[in-house]
């Protein structure tokens, strides 16, 4: 049975190698996150040349996976693998938030905000003031 899974990569993880019976193996794997009203957090492994693939997504790239389910029994437990064998990249999102202030700089034409009164300042001395005029609002 074959399915396609669209979501977001919440986190890439290390590739893991080992020697078999038939020789040596790689195994990748990522953690896919759905985008559902409840989401949910889908671990896939891939095999062989789509570790590649796997090792060039970065948390928070959005993708579509195809993927095969499937379940096996070893020792009278059941295993359920999720393999993805195809890999669509849809969009790139930035691991680092941005950090660039450019737009919190007051320009050249912006005044700067006002500074809120201090407790000990006069700069409602000799005037008519109220309740209503000392909100901050």
């Amino acid at each position: 049975m074959a399915l396609e899974i669209t979501g977001k990569v919440n986190k890439v993880l290390e590739t893991q190698k080992g020697e078999g019976r038939n020789g040596p193996w790689q195994k990748g794997g990522f953690i896919l996150e759905t985008g559902d009203q409840f989401p949910k957090s889908i671990y896939c492994i891939v095999w062989g040349d789509m570790i590649s693939q796997v090792e060039a997504l970065q948390q928070g790239d959005e993708i579509k996976a195809s993927i095969d389910i499937q379940s096996r029994e070893y020792n009278g437990r059941w295993y359920t693998d999720v393999k993805a064998w195809r890999l669509e990249k849809l969009t790139a999102q930035p691991v680092t938030p941005n950090t660039s202030t450019e737009g919190d700089k007051p320009t050249e034409n912006t005044p700067p905000p006002p500074q809120p009164p201090t407790e000990g300042s006069s700069s409602n001395q000799g005037e008519n003031t109220n309740d209503e005029d000392d909100l901050p609002f």
